[in-house]
């Protein structure tokens, strides 16, 4: 068991370490950590090879039982303010098309994902908290619900988008709508039943397979064709991936109940 959370760890943790990498090659920030208003920066530059040299101290640090906990809850309240300092503002006052349109969503709820999944991540280690990080550690057992919200959203997403999508699935793989549609179904009734603590270990497990496997058939193919390309976005998606899955699986093997569920069932 603790072999297998070391695993779910590291999964998350390699991903920060290809990030970090990028930010310094390409001396931007990558658009799902920092909206388009980037742009605006000064020295951004600067800013982006320092975000990407702590993202790769923060990988480093996640795979140390005595600083992981900490480092997590600390990456995990950095995405949480990117994302509600930069992607939220862009939506609300400077998004070109109706916010209705959950295509437009994917790349914040991406972020969301990854600060849900360093909360998850800081669950996982038994580490005490200093007063200091109390705080943090108050919202650390509700973070599965910000990635589990992404996973629902992208479930929704592949069916209402399947036609667009179709492109993803392998050459080798018959019926292309088949396995979009049910990747849909898979990842919203996945995300639905896990935040609604229904048999959360046996679902997690199986969420984490079902991205891993993907991460390898799907992403990595395309990481591996074009690894630079529209600043190596194909790459970080499959990692993104990666991180998703390690994530998934830190919930299936830490988490026992929802917290909101524990929480309601006390008022009663």
């Amino acid at each position: 068991m603790n072999q297998l959370i070391r695993i779910g760890r590291a999964f998350y943790a390699v991903p920060l370490f290809v990030y970090g990498c990028q930010q310094i090659y390409f001396g931007s920030f990558r658009d799902v950590f920092f909206s388009v208003y980037q742009q605006h920066l000064p020295f951004q530059n600067v800013l982006a090879w320092g975000f990407g040299l702590y993202l790769i101290l923060t990988g480093a640090l996640l795979l140390v039982p005595g600083a992981g906990k900490k480092a997590a809850l600390l990456l995990g309240a950095v995405w949480m303010s990117l994302f509600l300092g930069t992607h939220i503002p862009y939506e609300l006052i400077s998004e070109p098309n109706k916010l209705y349109h959950l295509g437009l969503w994917t790349t914040p709820l991406k972020e969301l994902a990854l600060a849900g999944g360093a909360f998850v991540v800081a669950y996982s280690f038994d580490t005490p908290l200093t007063d200091k990080l109390t705080v943090l550690g108050k919202i650390m057992p509700y973070g599965n619900l910000f990635f589990l919200y992404t996973m629902t959203s992208y479930g929704i997403a592949h069916i209402l988008y399947a036609p667009f999508l179709v492109s993803t699935v392998p050459s080798w793989m018959a019926n292309p709508l088949f396995w979009v549609n049910l990747t849909g179904i898979a990842l919203t009734a996945s995300g639905i039943a896990i935040i609604l603590g229904i048999r959360i270990r046996v679902i997690a497990l199986l969420l984490s397979l079902m991205i891993f496997l993907w991460f390898w058939l799907v992403h990595v193919p395309g990481a591996l064709a074009d690894p630079v390309g529209n600043r190596g976005n194909l790459l970080a998606s499959a990692f993104d991936a990666l991180a998703f899955s390690g994530i998934a699986l830190l919930i299936g093997l830490t988490m026992k109940q929802q917290k909101w569920v524990e929480d309601i069932d006390r008022w009663q």
